[in-house]
């Protein structure tokens, strides 16, 4: 009997237990769920401060968030506009900033909301650039750069001066220069007051295109086209590319100098018609070169130029001066005749004239030869690795070039060149 009371006592007090648990539970306040934060756009800095986009370069722009190549949007945009943002809401118009951007950035930009109407006519949406001119100039002293800085487009610049070079290589007149197609009459207009130009065309003045070149105002003196730079070139009426032309090719086509007015007169980028207008002014001096008398010229020392004036082609004379310079020196004249791409029977003639030096020649021992020379020399490149392996247990030259075992023809040009 007492066992079944105190299981039934046992029991009751279980399931009281329970029904207290489940009551506090139910009773018991719901927890606020966990507050949710959003993290704000990083690239949107947090420190900002007013700005003028006007003065700010790529760094700075890419400090306001933007990408690289963002940025190089937003800078050709402002050189599109003519150099200059002058409103918000056209700094707003560049694709390159999303709305979202912009409205952050908005109140911080000094800027005027709109344009002011003085400006609305100065910059176009199509990329025109208003015309800076600082005071009175002289147009056929300008280069394209200075045309470029005035507010003219690259292309319009360099059309410009293709102009004045047809002119001969001056503008003439305001006549002359107003009819320039580059330039519109409203440019005209602004230009005109300050243009150190005659007002009129002379009336002895033909332009009948490039059958009849206009001679220009250019004041010529006596000169030298060999002592002359691109600025004299250039003074003489030619542009910035054509005095670089004519100085490649007499640099380069003409190793260094016009020898005939015939060399200057080839000269593509030089027309007939200039030529002529220059070729009275023109004193080739001709350098008096003393002939070399050969039969005193050492074969180890003698030049590029000698051997041309013996007679030999280009391609001969570079042959033998390289493969003397591989070798450090020819050690007897046959080595000369070895030589690839000669003119054999010249060559020959020549050898038996010139006398040859070898006292400056470098000659090594196979133990003393130096790594690299070893390496380099025709006759011991082969063989180098050999020689240096069996030079570290056998010093000794007899011994090295017992072990080489090489043909007796590769032993005997080599040992010329060994002590």
């Amino acid at each position: 009997m007492r066992k079944n009371y105190y299981r039934k006592l046992a029991l009751m007090v279980t399931l009281l237990t329970v029904l207290l648990a489940y009551q506090k539970y139910t009773s018991r306040e719901k927890e606020p769920f966990p507050k949710v934060t959003f993290i704000s756009d990083a690239s949107i800095p947090a420190n900002l401060s007013d700005f003028d986009p006007n003065t700010l370069d790529k760094e700075q722009w890419q400090k306001l968030g933007f990408s690289e190549k963002q940025t190089a949007t937003i800078l050709k945009y402002k050189d599109i506009v003519g150099g200059k943002f002058t409103s918000k809401e056209q700094l707003k118009k560049c694709y390159a900033i999303s709305s979202e951007k912009f409205s952050v950035l908005s109140s911080f930009i000094l800027l005027p909301e709109t344009a002011e109407k003085g400006d609305s006519k100065r910059f176009s949406p199509y990329g025109k650039k208003e015309i800076m001119i600082s005071g009175k100039f002289n147009p056929d002293q300008f280069s394209a750069n200075d045309w470029f800085t005035m507010g003219f487009s690259e292309k319009q610049a360099e059309a410009i001066i293709k102009y004045k070079n047809y002119l001969g290589g001056s503008f003439i007149s305001k006549e002359k220069f107003k009819e320039c197609f580059i330039i519109s009459s409203e440019n005209y207009s602004k230009l005109e007051p300050y243009l150190l130009l005659p007002a009129k065309t002379p009336e002895n003045f033909r332009n009948s295109g490039k059958d009849n070149p206009v001679r220009s105002k250019i004041q010529y003196h006596p000169f030298d086209p060999n002592q002359l730079g691109p600025d004299e070139w250039i003074a003489l009426g030619f542009s910035e590319k054509q005095a670089i032309t004519i100085i490649n090719y007499r640099d380069r086509n003409l190793r260094g100098s016009f020898k005939s007015l015939e060399d200057l007169q080839k000269c593509f980028v030089i027309s007939a018609e200039k030529f002529q207008e220059m070729k009275p002014y023109i004193r080739l001096q001709e350098k008096q070169q003393e002939k070399t008398d050969f039969s005193k010229t050492d074969l180890n020392t003698i030049t590029f130029k000698q051997l041309i004036e013996f007679g030999l082609d280009e391609r001969s004379a570079g042959s033998i001066i390289g493969f003397r310079k591989k070798l450090g020196g020819f050690m007897n004249k046959q080595q000369i005749l070895t030589t690839y791409n000669i003119d054999q029977d010249l060559v020959q003639k020549l050898i038996s004239i010139a006398p040859l030096n070898t006292s400056d020649v470098p000659r090594y021992s196979l133990v003393n030869a130096p790594e690299e020379w070893l390496k380099n020399h025709p006759y011991f490149k082969y063989s180098a690795d050999k020689i240096i392996f069996y030079r570290t247990s056998n010093p000794d030259d007899k011994k090295i070039w017992k072990l080489l075992k090489l043909k007796p023809e590769y032993e005997e040009r080599m040992k010329l060149y060994v002590k």
